[in-house]
């Protein structure tokens, strides 16, 4: 008798989608190949996601009951485009999304060419030997028109690097560098927000063998890190919007690597009261430690949405994630406390309801 694989576990799945999306280069307004991943992914459960005219990727899952409730999260990432090309033949960017400079020195990049060309190089500074430079090194602000990428490529001038292919206008991606540790860990740029959208697949994957009680949508934008993925794209029938992106932890905050955490309010102001006590009472009944938390420097797919005259409740939660922005950690708790969250929510049948004190 031949026997076959065990399925992976829902948590396996997701690492599995996670790991595969975090390879995958998709910097804002570059995100093809990773909306396609998700398709495919979405295809192979049975489900025929739509793609919207902006780019964005939806799809539902019936419910058993009246209500609907969508979840937005983002597949875009931080990243850069090529501003111009050095008389050296090195790159000047431009940032795509709030970054910090310092925090994408060292980092190794593809420059995505028109020719369908991906070309290594890496981020470095005008002064980045201290060999060299010394003390000018250390005392050098990390800003737009210090930092350079150093192309893998002999090089030495601009025509010779427009020889190659690049040209102003180029997409130029970071390596995510996504790792599991032994500890349940998970290393990478851009959690922010694979992780809400391998999540995403997860919890459909599970939602397809036990129905929720109310219609659930799951809508992946591709702009959201310049600040209008969800503006657009929610379906008008919706009750409620729930927004799923990283939590950011530090210092002064509550969220955790460990939990998933409700953001009550973020620079856009505060969310939906109500929603966020019903997904307390969520939180309640799967025996979830749910952090609050508020982040003054934030904006979501809910504030999009929300500007953009959405109807709707908004609410924001996720995992917490460590260095945001940067080369980000979160942890294995958190994902699972986060699908753990969602599912307890739609599966509650609650539609409006009252508030909890």
């Amino acid at each position: 008798m031949t026997r076959t694989a065990a399925a992976p576990t829902p948590l396996e799945y997701t690492l599995d989608v996670l790991v595969r999306l975090l390879e995958t280069p998709s910097p804002t307004g570059f995100t093809e190949q990773a909306v396609v991943l998700v398709a495919a992914e979405l295809e192979a459960l049975g489900i025929t996601p739509v793609r919207t005219r902006k780019g964005a990727l939806t799809w539902e899952v019936p419910g058993t009951g009246e209500g609907h409730v969508t979840f937005s999260g983002h597949v875009d990432t931080l990243g850069a485009m090529v501003k111009a090309i050095k008389p050296g033949g090195r790159l000047l960017l431009a940032a795509l999304g709030g970054y910090d400079w310092a925090t994408v020195e060292g980092e190794d990049v593809l420059v995505h060419t028109q020719e369908g060309r991906a070309i290594t190089g890496t981020v470095v500074n005008v002064r980045q030997s201290t060999h060299v430079h010394g003390a000018a090194l250390r005392e050098l602000r990390r800003e737009q028109s210090v930092m350079e990428v150093r192309l893998d490529q002999d090089t030495r001038s601009a025509s010779e690097t427009l020889n190659l292919g690049i040209g102003v206008g180029d997409f130029v991606s970071f390596d995510a560098r996504p790792r599991v540790t032994p500890a349940g860990y998970i290393k990478a740029r851009h959690l922010d927000n694979k992780a809400a959208v391998a999540v995403f697949l997860g919890v459909t994957r599970e939602l397809l063998g036990a129905p929720p009680a109310r219609t659930v949508a799951f809508h992946v934008t591709t702009y959201e890190e310049v600040g209008h993925g969800a503006a657009t794209g929610i379906a008008p029938h919706t009750d409620e919007l729930v927004a799923v992106d990283m939590a950011a932890v530090g210092e002064g905050q509550t969220s955790s690597e460990h939990h998933v955490t409700l953001c009550v309010a973020d620079s856009g102001g505060p969310y939906d009261h109500a929603l966020g006590n019903r997904l307390r009472a969520a939180a309640r009944r799967a025996g979830l430690e749910l952090r609050i938390d508020l982040y003054p420097y934030y904006a979501s797919d809910g504030t999009a949405a929300w500007r953009a005259g959405g109807d709707y409740p908004v609410a924001l939660i996720g995992p917490g994630v460590d260095a945001s922005h940067a080369y980000e950690r979160t942890h294995t708790d958190a994902l699972e406390a986060t699908a753990t969250l969602i599912l307890a929510h739609v599966r509650a049948g609650e539609r409006g309801g009252a508030q909890e004190a």
